[in-house]
């Protein structure tokens, strides 16, 4: 529920630029048993899973007592059985630093390196389960290690504090990507959530940044960017950039941290990728209208109380009531439409998956309710038509492309 608990809140207070549609070879048999089968033969990487936080706030939550290594839960939508199930071969584990963190120095470094360590201790106390991975070719040699793979991506670039040198220190520390920001302007860039924007893009100290991220091989992620930080951004970078849980705002007008279709189409000028987000409120306008409804219901409550929307208790009002109100669903189908839209505008190579699993809590679409389901989605995509390529494409083969560019650049800026 972190994400849709936050939304309420926050709102109360060049490469590979082709435009080609899906392949016209003969067409897959669709049936469930034909996307399994492509599940397990296919690389699957998730660009972002929300467990190391949902581990950490449950711990806080139960006063610190262990929570546990997810091999098998029912709890989350992210274990070791359940990946294997859906194929799921290679999650970014989200270290999320919350915009609070920005508040105090070194606190938002310090909790990256809570979350990292966290990450690591998973995979050192399974070893025959999980490894970290910070490249392609460990993600690949992991897979066939029968092994589910761990690559990080740092969301919020606050946990840089304000040290270039932060930039290859977690790189060292095994980060793939940085999403610049979350919630809030931070030292980098604007948010997409945030009325105030104090760069208008980027900050002289964020173009800094990308270009060090290029320089060390981080790729650089504009989910949560306003979009004038987007095409500061596109404009800056050598190499092309990511969205790692992001939508097509066409299905959501007006709702800035999802992409418009201007911004798509430079994103396939820049040979990037855009990472389809599950969450309901990410796919459909008619449930972003019932959460809507329901921050219009909290609002009441809160001013009852006399509460204010960013106090502690007000936000753990908030989240509580916010836990027991209905959401209504998208569905698998819409998560197909936003992959359709995509590749209408900028072709099969700029289009992945980034569920935010963990992160958005229940408001996941029917037939997507966590990482055994990815078998679903991919028998939708057969009905529509995607090719055995296609689909080998959007499970990893369009991120791989861009992370490995990312590294070769950074290699050849090595000498």
């Amino acid at each position: 529920m972190r994400y849709l608990a936050f939304l309420i809140i926050t709102t109360l207070i060049f490469s590979c630029k082709t435009t080609e549609t899906t392949s016209s070879k003969e067409p897959l048999t669709p049936t469930i048993e034909k996307a399994k089968e492509l599940a397990q033969k296919y690389v699957i990487v998730d660009g972002h899973v929300d467990l190391p936080y949902r581990l950490a706030i449950s711990n806080f939550r139960l006063e610190k007592e262990y929570l546990g290594i997810p091999i098998s839960s029912e709890k989350g939508d992210f274990d070791y059985m359940r990946s294997k199930e859906g194929g799921l071969d290679a999650p970014f584990m989200s270290i999320y630093i919350p915009a609070d963190n920005q508040l105090e120095k070194g606190k938002s470094k310090k909790h990256a390196e809570s979350l990292i360590d966290m990450v690591e201790g998973i995979c050192n106390e399974h070893p025959d389960k999980f490894e970290v991975a910070k490249s392609v070719s460990d993600v690949k040699r992991i897979k066939r290690q029968g092994k589910i793979a761990l690559p990080m991506g740092m969301e919020n670039g606050a946990g840089l504090e304000d040290d270039i040198k932060n930039v290859k220190y977690f790189k060292d520390r095994g980060i793939s990507y940085i999403t610049l920001t979350h919630s809030k302007v931070n030292l980098i860039c604007d948010s997409s959530y945030d009325s105030e924007r104090k760069w208008v893009g980027l900050s002289p100290y964020g173009e800094k940044v990308v270009k060090e991220m290029n320089r060390v091989g981080i790729m650089v992620d504009i989910s949560h960017v306003s979009d004038s930080t987007f095409f500061d951004v596109v404009r800056l970078t050598d190499v092309p950039v990511i969205a790692s849980h992001s939508s097509a705002q066409r299905y959501t007008p007006g709702f800035e941290r999802n992409m418009a279709d201007d911004l798509i189409k430079e994103l396939g000028k820049n040979g990037g990728v855009i990472m389809i987000n599950f969450g309901s409120t990410f796919l459909d306008q008619k449930s972003r209208d019932q959460a809507d409804a329901t921050r219009t219901k909290i609002r009441k409550m809160l001013k009852d109380m006399e509460l204010e929307p960013d106090s502690k208790k007000g936000k753990a009002v908030a989240e509580r009531f916010s836990e027991g109100q209905p959401v209504l669903f998208a569905d698998i189908q819409k998560v197909a439409d936003h992959i359709d839209h995509v590749v209408s505008l900028i072709g099969i190579n700029h289009v992945g998956l980034g569920s935010d699993f963990d992160g958005v809590g229940d408001s996941l679409p029917t037939g997507l309710k966590d990482v055994s389901d990815y078998p679903n989605l991919l028998l939708e995509l057969i009905k529509r038509g995607y090719s055995e390529k296609d689909i080998a494409k959007i499970c990893s083969g369009n991120l791989f492309r861009v992370w490995q560019q990312v590294e070769n650049h950074a290699k050849a800026s090595k000498g």
